[in-house]
């Protein structure tokens, strides 16, 4: 496996060539029926995709190595912040790390969104998550109707996030 550092790089230059990508195909605009999964947070919530319905889910893949997880970090608690009331639920999935670790980085530096780890969820298998931060929005229907692949910023999320009617205007 290549060291954190390159995984972060990696992940940048994927961001770039998926933008180019998404553009010239113009992706995003289908919308697929999400697959369906379970997840429980370190808290004890239990959510499935049948108990979600009627909710927008964005999924945020993560690592507490990565520093553009790190970078993004404030751009999510700001959406969960203005977008709960509205039927906003994130799941940020922390990905092949012991609960140990995550608790404890936790600690240091808190989150305002729901904690993950992969081996409580089937989420990381469904989406191929390779590279981080990736993020995949549901609508309240259950349809995938939006996947961001690196770290953007608020801005992007919540352009992401109005792909499933959410809107902080």
């Amino acid at each position: 496996m290549p060291p954190p550092y390159a995984m972060c790089r990696r992940t940048a230059v994927l961001t770039v060539a998926s933008a180019a990508l998404s553009l010239l195909m113009g992706a995003g605009e289908a919308r697929e029926p999400a697959p369906r999964f379970t997840a429980k947070t370190l808290d004890g919530e239990t959510f499935s995709s049948e108990s979600l319905r009627g909710k927008v889910v964005l999924v945020q893949f993560w690592a507490t190595w990565c520093q553009y997880c790190r970078r993004d970090q404030p751009s999510v608690d700001a959406i969960v912040g203005d977008f709960a009331d509205k039927g906003l639920i994130v799941l940020a999935v922390n990905v092949g790390e012991p609960r140990r670790k995550v608790k404890q980085y936790l600690a240091d530096s808190p989150r305002a969104c729901r904690i993950v780890l992969m081996e409580d969820t089937n989420l990381a298998a469904l989406y191929a998550a390779r590279s981080y931060p990736l993020y995949v929005l549901i609508d309240r229907e259950g349809n995938v109707v939006g996947r961001q692949n690196g770290a953007a910023g608020e801005d992007a999320l919540r352009r992401l996030l109005r792909k499933a009617g959410l809107d902080g205007e």
